[in-house]
């Protein structure tokens, strides 16, 4: 491939991301990486290594009630991923990612620390299903410009709990009403209706990364498979687009991205 055609290539990327506010990159992640990832993950589940998130935390839909209940001590999220194991960082790190992150946000990328920086750990049986949502609901920075890297170690579709999103939804600007207390999408509301029915499945393979803007609304459903689904997730930034200070955003410095 000649660099002008690599060029042409990163410039559509970059402009179907605006677009549509997503972007796989396929086969982004070697598989002997994927590999190590998914056993370092697996190791940290059994035995369960904190800090850990649990399904009966958050309380979404098909959630266990209560951590004392059945199904009360299923792991929704690993956390601080990047700080875990090296592997992880080097998810977080990998050439394809950082070089489309660069073309979309611009050069001095970092990581944040506050914001995903997990292994997301979707478990049959009790695993809960997560409404429509944008991820910049609860994050505090100057501006509204972050995206966010999830990494596929393993195959992720419908039956296990895919990711689904809404394409463009990231350039909307909804009334408040729109949205619950929680700041999820209504889905009784008609025109949420006709929202909702314009989502595709982001259906993705070992090594596939799903790059989505923060203002991009998704949702994914239970994992109705047999096996645990494992992914890593990051959220990434300009070095000038500051965390809001005294907020959870702020919390822990973010990490440079030097690849």
């Amino acid at each position: 491939m000649t660099n002008s055609t690599a060029d042409k290539l990163q410039a559509q990327d970059v402009e179907r991301f605006y677009k549509e506010g997503f972007l796989v990159l396929r086969g982004a992640v070697a598989a002997k990486v994927c590999q190590r990832a998914r056993s370092v993950a697996h190791a940290c589940l059994s035995p369960l290594v904190a800090p850990v998130e649990y399904e009966a935390d958050v309380g979404y839909p098909g959630a266990p009630e209560q951590r004392m209940g059945p199904g009360g001590e299923t792991p929704r999220r690993l956390l601080h991923a990047y700080a875990r194991d090296e592997v992880f960082a080097e998810l977080a790190n990998t050439a394809a990612v950082i070089e489309r992150l660069r073309n979309i946000l611009g050069h001095s990328v970092q990581l944040s620390q506050c914001h995903h920086n997990c292994v997301m750990t979707k478990y049959p049986g009790h695993s809960s299903a997560t409404l429509w949502h944008q991820d910049i609901r609860y994050w505090s920075f100057d501006r509204p410009e972050l995206v966010t890297a999830w990494f596929a170690l393993g195959g992720e579709n419908r039956k296990n709990g895919a990711l689904r999103v809404i394409p463009g939804s990231h350039l909307l600007e909804l009334d408040r009403g729109r949205l619950d207390s929680e700041l999820f999408l209504r889905p009784e509301l008609p025109e949420n209706k006709t929202l909702i029915r314009q989502a595709e499945h982001v259906e993705l393979q070992a090594g596939d990364v799903l790059l989505f803007h923060c203002r991009l609304f998704h949702a994914a459903g239970k994992n109705l498979s047999a096996e645990v689904k494992l992914s890593p997730v990051f959220t990434y930034h300009l070095a000038d687009n500051l965390a809001i200070p005294g907020t959870r955003s702020a919390k822990w410095a973010p990490i440079e991205c030097t690849r």
